[in-house]
């Protein structure tokens, strides 16, 4: 009798462990396969974000282009022209005569060689690391209003930090997704930026006086380039909300905390995308 209850108690103290080792057998197996699922989740959106990354650096690099061969043909060739003709007259007049058409040429040339300047400058996508988001607002700004196409108002409020490069070239190319959008659709006489720059909050809001359009707009016209401003501050954690009705313009605003933890590329880290 004893030895049949030793022989039940080393067979249920047995059946305990070896339930307790494939519960744990059980639990590593489970912890892992979730592992290795968070794992690929996270590469695919660390892929997604690179993907759109490089996605709105060409679309950054077609405007910056586009820009360049308008500014190209209407001002250095113009100014190049001028002083073709002033070294022409130059070539027939008296001494004084070309004294001047040479002195003229020189600051024609002076002044193309200036705007060749800043145009190379900004086919680099380093002047936004550089020079920060305001800034590079500032100067698409200023050559839109140069353009005489449409007013666009500018106005920061708050003490300027960094947000990060790759966040601050999502931002931008949000500000120039949609200016081209108004520039097509819109039939705008005025588009106003506004960056408002709280410890917490960081808000860009971009609005025109267009026609607007109603809350159900196909993808057929601009609807797949505002879902790709939604799409684009998802990524860097923001969120983008645009509101328009027909006849009332529209208004992008898109919100972002700075000190927000939920980032995309491996290694990054707050610090780090803080300049």
């Amino acid at each position: 009798m004893p030895d049949n209850s030793l022989r039940l108690l080393i067979s249920l103290t047995a059946a305990f462990f070896f339930g307790i080792t494939c519960f744990i057998i059980y639990f590593v197996v489970l912890y892992r396969n979730k592992q290795l699922k968070n794992q690929q989740e996270q590469e695919q959106q660390q892929s997604a974000f690179r993907q759109e990354l490089l996605k709105a650096q060409i679309e950054m690099q077609e405007q910056t282009l586009l820009y360049i061969s308008r500014e190209i043909h209407d001002n250095v060739t113009q100014v190049l022209s001028f002083v073709k003709l002033n070294l022409a007259l130059a070539a027939d007049g008296s001494a004084p005569v070309k004294q001047t058409k040479i002195n003229e040429s020189r600051e024609l040339v002076a002044q193309a060689i200036n705007d060749l300047r800043d145009l190379s400058k900004s086919l680099s996508f380093e002047h936004i690391t550089r020079i920060g988001l305001l800034k590079t607002i500032e100067i698409e700004t200023g050559r839109i209003n140069k353009s005489g196409i449409i007013k666009v108002n500018l106005w920061a409020e708050g003490e300027v930090y960094p947000l990060g490069e790759q966040r601050e070239l999502v931002l931008y190319r949000i500000m120039q997704e949609a200016l081209n959008n108004t520039l097509k659709h819109a039939r705008a006489r005025h588009f106003k930026i506004s960056l408002q720059y709280q410890p917490e909050l960081f808000n860009l809001t971009l609005e025109d006086d267009g026609n607007g359009f109603p809350a159900n707009l196909p993808d057929k016209n601009n609807g797949s380039g505002l879902k790709n401003m939604e799409s684009r501050a998802a990524l860097i954690g923001a969120v983008a909300t645009i509101d328009s009705s027909p006849g009332k313009g529209c208004c992008i605003k898109v919100a972002l905390n700075p000190l927000e933890q939920r980032l995309y590329i491996d290694g990054y880290h707050p610090d780090r995308l803080s300049r």
